[in-house]
């Protein structure tokens, strides 16, 4: 799954902005995880509280990937026209704008306004992903899987003592005259607003201006000299069309799969007499497992190929899913490896995508593809969130969970396809 061509820019990367950028990226993810969190944790049960049903739970979820889809595509533009750093930070207030809004829905008990706070909310869950671009736009393409890795592992901190802390901030919510199951927003608002502020202070130079004007420079320097002298092997993608073609199915199918089951676990464990402090727990390990191997995925997918360790991603979910559906209501250790392991399906695909999509496209139109490919991503998961209560409505979660797992197998003869075209 290698081949040899002319090296471009990010061949030759600029190592010590690169170190300052990715040190940058990894304290704003470390403060965005912890705002992701708490929609993931609470906020279909704030639904279903304020709804009175269950079969509506998971539509926090979609509305909240739905604002995230427009996001994806705000936070694309801007950074296209203006990079990351400005798109990055007005995502990311974005975010702390809704959840904001979400305590004040609470407060008020408006069902209207709980919705629309999470459409906004969802800008800071699109911003938090469309930071992994920020860290490879420097990155020579065969270390670009592990630039990526470094960014997403960063948000295991804040992901997994966000959830942790849903019990605590319910507490001071209730003390501040706030409903409980709204206190993990308070976090949020305040994680967002700062991660905001990091980047717009710290993020210098620009990762995608500077990649921009290091591909400008080489391409002039390679058309004065008429042959770049020398090739150099590394993982890439055969056609631009095709590779960002791959890339958003491996990520959409990903996406729509984690979200549909991670969804309706916490409502799934409610209705089995666990309080929040349990789906907090099996939530912080479903998000650990998110990020936290990031690392290694990175080592891996450079190391043996993009769509090997796309397969390996689909096998995962659907581990994931067998698991999930056989648990029985009252073991929290087997939802808790259920969800672990759909974690870590769901970061071998985001990691493997994310370096097909980077391989595939050049900086000068890179923000905005990325953008149009995580709308891709964020409907995706806009539909497993809706899908995910009309599911376990009418069938059951473990029929939600075992559709799922075998829904990501979808992915193995998309890839199988992809090899046999190179």
């Amino acid at each position: 799954m290698t081949n040899t061509v002319r090296a471009p820019i990010e061949d030759h990367p600029h190592p010590p902005a690169q170190r300052r950028i990715l040190i940058v990226l990894v304290a704003a993810q470390v403060l965005s995880g912890a705002g992701l969190a708490a929609g993931v944790t609470v906020g279909a049960l704030l639904a279903q509280d304020m709804l009175g049903s269950t079969s509506l739970a998971g539509l926090p979820s979609a509305v909240g990937t739905a604002g995230s889809a427009l996001a994806a595509i705000a936070v694309g533009q801007i950074s296209q026209a203006r990079g990351r750093r400005p798109g990055l930070a007005t995502g990311y207030l974005a975010g702390a704008v809704g959840s904001t809004g979400v305590i004040a829905a609470a407060v008020a008990g408006d069902a209207v306004l709980l919705f629309l706070s999470l459409f906004v909310y969802g800008a800071g869950t699109a911003t938090n992903l469309q930071a992994r671009y920020a860290g490879a736009d420097l990155a020579s393409p065969a270390h670009r899987a592990r630039a990526v890795s470094t960014v997403l592992v960063a948000t295991t901190l804040g992901g997994v003592v966000g959830p942790n802390l849903a019990a605590p901030t319910g507490d001071l919510a209730r003390s501040l005259g706030i409903p409980h199951l709204a206190g993990p927003f308070l976090l949020a608002g305040a994680a967002y607003a700062i991660a905001a502020l990091v980047l717009a202070v710290w993020l210098r130079p620009d990762p995608l201006l500077l990649a921009r004007t290091l591909e400008a420079e080489r391409a002039a320097a390679a058309y004065a000299q008429a042959a770049d002298a020398g090739g150099r092997t590394y993982p890439a993608v055969e056609g631009r069309r095709s590779g960002v073609l791959v890339g958003t199915l491996v990520m959409a199918l990903t996406q729509l799969v984690m979200v549909a089951i991670m969804t309706m676990t916490p409502v799934h464990l409610h209705d089995h007499g666990h309080g929040t402090a349990v789906s907090g727990l099996v939530i912080a390990i479903h998000i650990g497992a998110m990020y936290l191997p990031s690392p290694l995925a990175g080592w891996l997918v450079d190391r043996y190929g993009r769509l090997t360790i796309a397969a390996a991603s689909a096998l995962a979910l659907l581990a994931a899913g067998i698991v999930a559906a056989n648990a029985p209501g009252h073991s929290v250790t087997l939802f808790a490896v259920a969800l672990a392991l759909l974690g870590l399906g769901w970061n071998l695909g985001l990691v493997t995508g994310t370096a097909i999509i980077t391989d595939a496209v050049p900086p000068a139109t890179r923000a905005r593809t990325q953008g149009l490919v995580d709308v891709s991503i964020a409907i995706a998961g806009t539909a497993g969130g809706l899908a995910s209560g009309l599911v376990v409505a009418a069938a059951g979660y473990p029929l939600l969970a075992i559709g799922g797992g075998v829904l990501a197998l979808a992915i193995v003869p998309a890839v199988v396809a992809a090899a046999r075209d190179r």
